[in-house]
């Protein structure tokens, strides 16, 4: 259990803005939200609220154009960015602007869009269930693909009367590409091109500190966390609240979990961000999520949730078990870039994932990358976002 333990003190110190004792921070970012992160370094923002067919409501982001370009050149070429587990819109933003693929699309001429997921700091409202209530809760990845990519790539399309756009995923983000782009066709035929970094569809060889949640039952999983937000608010957020560890404690238990759980090289992290990093993640989603990815470990299949008994799946499905998603169902033109010691998205998974993929066009493996290097990563535009700058000038 002592990994729950350990997420737990994570989830105190991204929930917060600020480390422990939340002194101010050295960067300003770490207490503003995402239209004050844009807006800081010069950038215009616009924000959108996106309603599922559900009931969930989206917050959504618009960079219209980088600082350097006139607002009146015309249609831009879009590009949607979305984030991984736990994570929101702000990774995208949140290394300085040479740095952070939101501004680098920007300044490159490109009209950049941020989704959020369902649950997250800023997607936490819905139509008919409050988020204190048990319903809001009820979702995972599933939903993620079937209803809030759909409802915000078509929000997108209609705002910028464009008929493609280029689609980039981090870690879930690009799960949820592979879901949603495999069984909607139709959504499907809106993406010009995937940009999948750290793709995930299986977990089979996660580290085994993290395999060991994969054991435990989800009753007692429950019973521990509850069944609605992760990471929950609970007696330990206000236990350590009170001051009772020094900062220097918590800011070195912070970074070790981090590591062990997301995965990133510190010599290639900017330290200097590393308030901001805390102060925006995690950003939260559902437990029923969490237990959806555990249930994924025990099968080492990417499959639809599991709602714990036959009758409860032929009701949700009309079969016994939960169906699983086919990826090489999928033909949108995909490229992939990986790393050799990710965490989270392991070689050996990638190497599984890739001859699904049946439109393929590129992938490249970066040996000393983790698993949030891909957004983190100091050398993340000369690695990456170059490389993907060019795919999308030639499309």
């Amino acid at each position: 259990m002592w990994l729950l333990f350990v997420i737990s003190v994570i989830s105190t110190f991204g929930g917060a803005h600020g480390l422990f004792g939340k002194p101010a921070p050295k960067n300003p970012e770490a207490n503003m939200n995402i239209s004050q992160m844009i807006t800081y370094w010069g950038y215009p923002s616009e924000e959108y609220e996106v309603i599922t067919e559900d009931g969930y409501i989206l917050g959504v982001y618009r960079i219209p154009y980088g600082r350097k370009i006139s607002e009146n050149i015309g249609k831009r070429p879009v590009v949607f960015l979305q984030h991984g587990l736990l994570a929101s819109a702000t990774n995208w933003i949140e290394n300085l602007p040479n740095n952070s693929l939101a501004f680098i699309l920007a300044d490159a001429g490109y009209d950049v869009w941020l989704g959020n997921s369902r649950g997250n700091a800023w997607s936490k409202k819905n139509s008919y269930f409050s988020p204190g209530s048990a319903e809001f809760w009820r979702f995972s990845f599933d939903e993620m693909a079937k209803y809030d990519l759909p409802a915000t790539i078509d929000f997108i399309v209609q705002k910028t009367k464009q008929k493609k756009i280029h689609y980039v995923g981090h870690s879930q983000g690009t799960t949820i590409g592979f879901i949603a782009f495999s069984t909607n066709p139709t959504l499907a035929e809106k993406i010009k091109m995937f940009y999948a970094l750290a793709p995930v569809a299986t977990v089979i060889y996660v580290p085994i500190p993290l395999k060991a949640l994969t054991v435990i039952p989800e009753p007692i999983f429950k019973i521990i966390l509850g069944n609605k937000m992760f990471p929950p608010h609970n007696f330990l957020h206000q236990f350590l609240d009170h001051e009772v560890w020094s900062r220097e404690l918590i800011d070195h238990l912070w970074s070790n979990a981090l590591s062990l759980i997301g995965g990133f090289e510190i010599k290639n992290l900017n330290v200097s961000r590393f308030d901001v990093y805390l102060a925006h993640n995690p950003s939260g989603t559902s437990i029923q999520n969490v237990l959806h990815w555990i249930q994924v470990g025990r099968s080492a299949k990417l499959q639809a949730y599991n709602w714990g008994s036959p009758a409860m799946n032929m009701l949700h499905y009309n079969q016994r078990m939960p169906p699983e998603y086919d990826v090489s169902a999928m033909t949108v033109p995909i490229a992939v870039w990986s790393g050799g010691k990710d965490n989270l998205a392991d070689p050996k998974d990638v190497d599984m994932l890739l001859p699904k993929l049946s439109n393929l066009v590129y992938h490249k493996e970066i040996p000393h990358y983790n698993h949030l290097d891909f957004i983190w990563g100091m050398d993340s535009p000369q690695e990456i976002y170059d490389e993907m700058l060019s795919m999308i000038a030639a499309d």
